[in-house]
């Protein structure tokens, strides 16, 4: 069992979910922070890997990548970083990322780099499902990685349906077909959550995508198993020189 399922076996509800950008706001902050989102009492971490051309991003994410990428942030120096972090970090951390820099790296080099971290999933929004099926998906299982697909309120219920029996892990629930960071009307939110919820479906959901502090997190587990919040905790500590002093407050301000 990985640490994924283990959460989950262990924690039915309230789950948070926190992304971050590797390589921000400093090079050198990737672990410094996901360890201080951990301290802070975080269930899970998505680590963003920051690219020039994000499809579901907004502007304060895609400005976190920027930012990352001037910094001088890699796939490669990524895997550098992550090497032993092990030691300091306990809660399941996924990658999210788009396939045109994992490409550029090699599809089987970045899974066992992966699992070597170890990571315990990936998030690749514009990986197909048929690409996963035909091509991608056992290597990705072979390297004994979790992978996470998105469903949209206008996700038709058989491919709903379809990408939970592909997902591992969980199934990411996006809030409204928009990019992140975007108020989304959470009454619209909670009638999609009832609906996948009513579908008794094989993986715990996370809703994301306008999830921004205590009551939108409260809100989205009515009807999910967590949320995961990322434009707002970007917000939190783009502008400060006590990342860990911020991410805290921040944390405690959703969890209290």
């Amino acid at each position: 069992m990985n640490r994924i399922q283990e959460l989950f076996n262990q924690k039915k509800g309230n789950i948070l979910n926190v992304y971050c950008t590797a390589g921000f706001p400093q090079l050198e902050s990737t672990v410094p922070v996901m360890k201080a989102l951990q301290d802070s009492g975080v269930d899970m971490i998505e680590l963003g890997m920051p690219y020039s051309d994000p499809l579901a991003d907004g502007p304060v994410i895609q400005a976190s990548s920027t930012k990352a990428l001037a910094n001088g942030m890699t796939i490669a120096t990524l895997f550098e970083q992550l090497r032993g972090f092990r030691q300091q970090v306990y809660v399941p951390v996924i990658l999210m990322g788009y396939m045109n820099p994992v490409l550029q790296y090699g599809f089987e080099k970045f899974c066992q780099h992966a699992a070597d971290a170890p990571i315990d999933g990936l998030i690749l929004p514009d990986l197909p499902e048929y690409e996963f099926e035909t091509e991608y998906g056992p290597i990705i299982q072979r390297y004994g990685l979790n992978f996470i697909f998105l469903v949209t309120p206008e996700t038709s219920e058989e491919r709903i349906r379809k990408l939970d029996s592909l997902s591992t892990g969980f199934l990411y629930a996006v809030s409204s077909s928009s990019t992140t960071g975007k108020d989304k009307d959470m009454n619209a939110v909670n009638d999609f959550l009832q609906r996948l919820q009513n579908m008794k479906l094989k993986n715990p959901v996370l809703v994301g995508f306008g999830i921004k502090d205590k009551p939108t997190f409260q809100q989205a587990c009515e009807h999910a198993n967590g949320a995961i919040i990322g434009t707002a905790f970007i917000k939190a500590i783009e502008n400060t020189a006590d990342v860990e002093g911020a991410t805290k407050k921040f944390i405690t301000d959703i969890k209290s």
